[in-house]
């Protein structure tokens, strides 16, 4: 439509898409809206392709990274338990790899991008000539603070996410409680893609990252509310 933005338009499919998935979960037919996961996360995904600006290949490097990272971390956890702890995939998340749903590295890619561009936009505002950014050391506080800060945001978004993904049958614990150790192990691995992130030159400003973040986080908080 004339007048919109594709950062505007992307936002407007990513609340329809989820405000369905919540009316669907929460009053119609859970079982369908659930399977419908992995179609949700690759339409997301192709949304934060289109609205990222310059996809030159330190972009797609990152993507890959965070995919393979991402994937192979899940693979060895629920085959070995060493990361995470003791878990399992149910069998609504789509094709497997090594009992992991392959949509599980879209997944990491789509949290760590949308942790580290919401990050540095944030920096990016907070910054100016005269304060911060005119500091000796500024860039390594920066980089800092989008490493250490964006892991803290994507331990922090895996924590309200896993009672919902538990209730929803995307993965399950055979312990009693979700072990702190799996939030540990989340904010080390994404401090590492992080790291990537910020080393890899591309462009890291996307509005709809930012926007895609708190329309998930805003969707797993109102299923942790009302299932659990």
């Amino acid at each position: 439509m004339k007048g919109v933005s594709k950062y505007q338009a992307a936002t407007f499919i990513a609340i329809l898409f989820h405000a369905i998935g919540i009316g669907g979960i929460l009053f119609f037919d859970s079982e369908w809206v659930i399977r419908s996961t992995p179609i949700n996360l690759l339409i997301m995904f192709i949304l934060l392709i289109w609205t990222q600006p310059g996809k030159n290949k330190n972009f797609w490097l990152f993507f890959l990274t965070c995919f393979s990272i991402g994937l192979g971390a899940e693979i060895t956890g629920v085959n070995t338990g060493f990361l995470f702890g003791d878990y399992k995939y149910g069998n609504v998340l789509g094709q497997q790899i090594k009992n992991v749903p392959l949509i599980i590295g879209l997944n990491w890619f789509i949290i760590i991008y949308c942790c580290g561009i919401s990050i540095h936009m944030l920096l990016a505002k907070l910054t100016n000539p005269g304060s911060l950014a005119a500091m000796p050391g500024s860039k390594i506080l920066k980089a800092l603070s989008v490493i250490i800060d964006g892991a803290m945001l994507a331990a922090l978004f895996d924590w309200l996410m896993e009672p919902v993904a538990v209730k929803l049958n995307y993965w399950n614990w055979n312990t009693a409680a979700i072990p702190w150790f799996n939030y540990f192990c989340w904010f080390i691995i994404s401090s590492l893609l992080l790291t990537v992130f910020q080393i890899c030159k591309f462009e890291k400003k996307n509005k709809f990252a930012v926007n895609l973040l708190l329309v998930q986080l805003m969707f797993f908080m109102i299923l942790r509310t009302f299932l659990t």
